[in-house]
């Protein structure tokens, strides 16, 4: 193959693609959706602790906190 001919089939490869950025927007797009439901989700569970204290309270007075001499270790 000469040189002459490799640049023609160059060039006629290069004409078949389009616009690449218009192509692969819509991976970005997917993505954005993706990392933003799962931000929403992490955000949902912010101060659930807290939501729930009453419970806590009652369950740290019925069952005391372990020593440190019982372990064994």
């Amino acid at each position: 193959m000469t040189t002459a001919t490799m640049i023609a089939f160059a060039a006629a490869e290069a004409e078949h693609h389009g616009n690449v950025a218009l192509e692969t927007f819509w991976y970005g797009a997917v993505a954005l959706v993706v990392f933003a439901f799962l931000g929403i989700v992490t955000l949902s569970y912010r101060n659930v602790a807290n939501r729930h204290a009453p419970k806590a309270e009652a369950y740290a007075r019925t069952h005391p906190a372990p020593t440190r001499e019982g372990h064994g270790h």
